[in-house]
């Protein structure tokens, strides 16, 4: 079974017995919980398992139920530690401050109760984790999967990644795409969008909420006021409320809504946003089109490469800690600016026939940029660029 790199730094954590709560943040369906049963089978430490689910928001009893579960186990087998998982722990309301008095009590008793938390609401459970576990947790998120990875778990080449993105769930169904859409559609989009935002977030109006996604995804790539938006949504609200919807689709892993790079940030956050998916699956699941057809149509082909590129800069944004904007200015564009401790890097990704671009040149002038790249027929190679990581162009 094919192992993600996420593996080796959560083992050394718990071999080193660190006094630390180890916090596994990503999306539904990237494989936390697989990971977590590869660690059990190899760390071959005692272990007690439970996830949330499908366990009442409300239910702070049940988490402490499983806490002495854990303990009673560990006191049984007279074990010398114990490691404790609770898988969806964003589905219990109030259970950082619950966690925090279990852990305190067993870290006062001397008892080595190690602790994993799982998670697929990236924002509920940073909240939790800076507002009441501050020092006490270490946190490994797992994005999308690369197409290194799943070349390497399924042999998928580069097309199959740029359209059917990076969920290793659905990948034995991709020889039988309307099944693989309607898998993606009703187990990713749906259950993301209804379990991990409207259950867990105050929402006034979901339907707009589900709305945005879909415009979003209609628009990935491109470039829309948030005036523009509010003319194609239906009860759109303020621009504000849209601006909050779109930064919980981006927490939950499906939609972001890239800013303008400026050197001013109060201008920045005011920037008409640049809609780019986290996975390209979520295009690809409500298209109409099929793979083998699409392929051969060279514009329609050219955007699916770019939004897997932006993708890709996105998923390895959240891990390595750089950001991602765009820039534009009258009719001059970059398609994306990478920014990480001061530098700067202007990214032009152009897959069709037409490599110039006069937009990176205007940029340099602007900006003078540490660097900039094009990934293309007469630069790095878009195939090659989805197996690098972006920080090591820095």
């Amino acid at each position: 079974m094919f192992e993600r790199p996420h593996l080796q730094p959560i083992i050394k954590r718990i071999q080193e017995q660190r006094r630390f709560i180890q916090v596994l943040l990503g999306p539904r369906q990237v494989g936390k919980t697989t990971l977590v049963f590869q660690l059990l089978e190899r760390n071959k430490m005692p272990y007690h398992f439970a996830s949330a689910d499908a366990i009442a928001a409300s239910n702070i009893t049940w988490l402490e139920q499983q806490w002495e579960t854990a303990r009673l186990i560990m006191d049984q087998a007279e074990a010398e530690e114990f490691l404790l998982v609770i898988d969806e722990i964003q589905k219990i309301g109030n259970w950082s401050e619950t966690v925090k008095f279990l852990w305190d009590a067993d870290t006062q008793s001397k008892r080595a109760l190690k602790v994993i938390l799982l998670g697929s609401s990236r924002l509920l459970l940073q909240q939790g984790l800076t507002e009441s576990l501050a020092g006490r947790f270490e946190t490994t998120y797992m994005g999308h999967w690369s197409f290194s990875e799943m070349q390497q778990a399924f042999g998928w080449n580069s097309n199959q990644y740029v359209w059917f993105g990076g969920y290793p769930g659905s990948a034995e169904l991709i020889n039988e795409e309307e099944r693989w859409k309607a898998y993606v559609q009703q187990s990713l989009i749906e259950t993301s969008i209804s379990k991990d935002i409207l259950m867990l977030t105050r929402i006034d109006k979901p339907a707009l909420m589900k709305r945005l996604f879909e415009l979003g995804c209609s628009y990935s790539g491109q470039i829309l006021s948030y005036n523009k938006m509010i003319g194609q949504l239906l009860d759109a609200g303020n621009t504000t409320t849209l601006s909050h919807y779109l930064d919980l689709l981006n927490t939950a892993g499906l939609l972001a809504g890239i800013e303008k790079y400026s050197g001013n940030l109060i201008y920045k956050r005011s920037s008409s946003p640049k809609f780019q998916v986290h996975n390209t699956a979520l295009i690809s699941a409500q298209s109409g089109e099929l793979f083998r057809d699409i392929q051969v149509r060279a514009d329609d082909w050219g955007r699916m490469v770019e939004l897997s590129i932006g993708a890709h800069l996105i998923n390895y944004s959240i891990i390595e800690g750089f950001t991602v904007s765009y820039w534009r200015e009258r009719n001059e564009e970059v398609d994306f600016v990478l920014e990480k401790k001061g530098k700067v890097i202007g990214l032009e990704v152009k897959s069709g026939t037409t490599q110039f671009s006069s937009g990176i040149s205007a940029f340099k002038k602007a900006f003078n940029p540490d660097k900039v790249l094009l990934v293309g027929k007469t630069g790095v190679p878009w195939q090659d660029f989805l197996k690098l990581n972006p920080v090591e162009l820095f």
